[in-house]
């Protein structure tokens, strides 16, 4: 999908079937199918039953007046 700022440090790699997406350098419960969580996997009935991919929600943006972190 992407590289990371610095050449050759990290990727970002996408799932073709699920859509998940992830850093070549996260730890292996993040990138190695053996390893991710069996209560956050799904099958591939539960992706072709799943009513929409949620969408990203705007930034939300800081109150004028406000500081910023």
């Amino acid at each position: 999908m992407t590289g990371s700022p610095v050449p050759g440090v990290w990727e970002v790699l996408q799932c073709a079937r699920c859509l998940y997406m992830w850093r070549t350098s996260e730890p292996a419960r993040r990138t190695r199918r053996d390893a991710y969580p069996e209560e956050f996997m799904l099958t591939p009935e539960d992706i072709a039953a799943a009513p929409e991919v949620p969408a990203v929600p705007p930034l939300r943006r800081p109150e004028a007046g406000t500081a910023t972190r």
